[in-house]
This record gives C-alpha cells, sequence and structure tokens, in this order.
C-alpha cells in the first residue's frame, strides 16, 4: 500500500471514532455535567470540563462514569463509586441510567469531525481497502454518531466497547474485527489516537499509526509505541 507514512502492506484498515475521526469532547462533557445534575449533593453541585474529560475517554462509558463520579465525590466527601457497597452501586446505576439517556438524546450536536477525515477515508475506498469502526463507545451511540457525521458508508463493520466481551486495550476486539473482515491482522492497519489503541495493536499483531490530534488520556501520543504518527487522515494515503 504505497503512499502511507511507514509501508505498509494492508489490505484492510480499522479506525478508532472519539478522537480519531470526531471530536466529541462537547457531548461527553454536556451529557456528563447533565447526569451529575440529576443526582443527589454533593455530586450535582459539580462540573467537569473538557480538559478533565479528555483524560478520561477511551476507556468506555462505565470506565468513565466511574472516572468521573468518583473525582466529584472525592472533591466533596462523597461516596466512591469503586466501593462495593450497595450504595455506591446505587449511585452508579442512578448515573448510568442518567448518562444514557442525555447521551442518547445529544450524541453528535457537540461534536465535530477533524479536517481531513472524510478525504482520508475516501482516499482510503479507493485503494479498495475493507474498512471497518471499532471503538470502546457503545455500538449503539457510534452507529448513530457514524450516521449523524456522513461516515456510515466508509465501513463495513462498526463495533463498540459492547460488542466483545473485552475492550481495547485487549487484543480481542481487533482479532475479532479482522475476522470480520477477513483479513489477517499483520495485513489490518489500526488507525487511533491513544495507547488503547497501540497496545491492542502490538498485541494482535496488527500495524498501527496514531494520529496527533487525539485524546490519549492527558499524555503525549508521540510517547506511545506505534508504527508512525499522522496530523491528518489524508497522510495516510496519497492525495
Amino acid at each position: 500500500m504505497t503512499g502511507l507514512l511507514t509501508p505498509f502492506d494492508v489490505t484492510a484498515v480499522i479506525v478508532d471514532l472519539d478522537g480519531t475521526m470526531v471530536d466529541t469532547l462537547g457531548d461527553f462533557v454536556l451529557a456528563l455535567n447533565l447526569m451529575l445534575s440529576d443526582l443527589a449533593p454533593p455530586y450535582r453541585a459539580h462540573r467537569v470540563d473538557r480538559a478533565a474529560v479528555a483524560r478520561l475517554v477511551g476507556k468506555g462509558s462505565e470506565h468513565l462514569i466511574r472516572s468521573v463520579l468518583s473525582q466529584v465525590g472525592a472533591a466533596s466527601g462523597g461516596v466512591d463509586p469503586g466501593d462495593s457497597g450497595v450504595q455506591a452501586d446505587a449511585l452508579y446505576g442512578q448515573a448510568w441510567a442518567s448518562y444514557q439517556r442525555h447521551y442518547l438524546r445529544i450524541n453528535g450536536q457537540q461534536a465535530v469531525v477533524y479536517p481531513g477525515v472524510v478525504a482520508g477515508l475516501r482516499q482510503l475506498r479507493a485503494q479498495g481497502l475493507k474498512m471497518a469502526c471499532l471503538t470502546n463507545k457503545p455500538t449503539a451511540f457510534a452507529r448513530q454518531l457514524l450516521e449523524s457525521k456522513g461516515l456510515a458508508g466508509f465501513f463495513e463493520f462498526t463495533f463498540g466497547g459492547d460488542a466483545f466481551a473485552r475492550k481495547k486495550p485487549d487484543p480481542l476486539p481487533l482479532l475479532k474485527t479482522c475476522e470480520a473482515l477477513g483479513t489477517p491482522p499483520q495485513r489490518t492497519l489500526m488507525v487511533g489516537d491513544s495507547s488503547n489503541d497501540a497496545q491492542a495493536a502490538r498485541a494482535a499483531g496488527c500495524p498501527v499509526v496514531l494520529v496527533t490530534y487525539g485524546y490519549n488520556h492527558g499524555e503525549p501520543i508521540r510517547a506511545v509505541d506505534a508504527d508512525a504518527f499522522a496530523d491528518s487522515l489524508q497522510q495516510l494515503s496519497p492525495s
């Protein structure tokens, strides 16, 4: 496959969603703050911002919600949702239901497709490559977002964090996606924005390129073990 930053010989591409194709921080911030406002004191008095959420996204909705509850609870002496007690379980259950309700309604409203994504996906498709979207976002939310942003048609498959028994950085989602695409891992490029994507790709045996503009839990992306880095999806293939 000529034109890539590194000369990978691939027949398929797996692309992450949040932080790679779409900047979804606005959606996360709005849904999480609406969630907090639905909870009892001391949680409803707190709000999260983009910087805080950027450090937490990428490991699935469960991790995101528990992390936010833990942060605001610790700041005000509330319940630690990581505890196994009934009170903590009830709090998480309320937060989960509230978050799901709000996110379903606002999904995509505050999100923006990154520059170069549509052109880059068109170029990859023009080369005859099979493509799948693989994200830790719940599958229903991922499909809804791709449809609303006009990106769904590029992908043969869309798998979310609830599609398989484990999420990235476990290699299972990549291996299962390769199976669905009918391509071996060594010929299936993973494109993502975080160490989650890179670790999963390494363990699965897939080459991996990371974009430089994503989230990566607030850590420097170029410190992650990857085969190459791209400032735009257009850099993955010839213009």
